[in-house]
């Protein structure tokens, strides 16, 4: 195992601790104010809106969606433009489904870039969080 290979995933494990260990024991979503869950890989951007009470996903978005890919024009799938129009769609989903209000939960990420940029497109369709 190459040096590189081993750096990736201290790198991803002490990303996935964060996430699950410190974020998600203060984070909680409910029915009223589930929580909108990001998740980025090299390609496409996820996003989810999660009642943690009844163990639900309410509803989703991600950047490979037709919606999205039309939008985009020639931006990639994995841009922070294709991430802003991902948390836009969201927000109308949400909406869609009754939700006003939300958690934010960046997954471990760094809230920049990408993440930051879900978070401002769900904000500016009117999604408080």
């Amino acid at each position: 195992m190459s040096d590189h290979k081993g750096k990736r995933l201290k790198r991803q494990q002490s990303r996935r601790r964060r996430a699950r260990y410190r974020i998600r024991s203060r984070i909680q979503g409910t029915a009223e104010r589930p929580r909108l869950a990001v998740n980025k890989s090299l390609r496409f951007i996820y996003a989810q809106l999660i009642d943690d009470d009844k163990g639900h996903t309410l509803a989703q978005a991600n950047s490979g969606e037709q919606d999205v890919r039309t939008k985009l024009e020639d931006a990639s799938t994995g841009s922070a433009a294709a991430a802003r129009l991902v948390g836009e769609l969201m927000a109308e989903r949400a909406k869609a489904t009754g939700v006003e209000q939300v958690v934010f939960d960046r997954g471990g990420y760094i809230y920049h870039g990408k993440v930051k940029e879900v978070a401002e497109g769900a904000r500016s369709q009117g999604l408080k969080f």
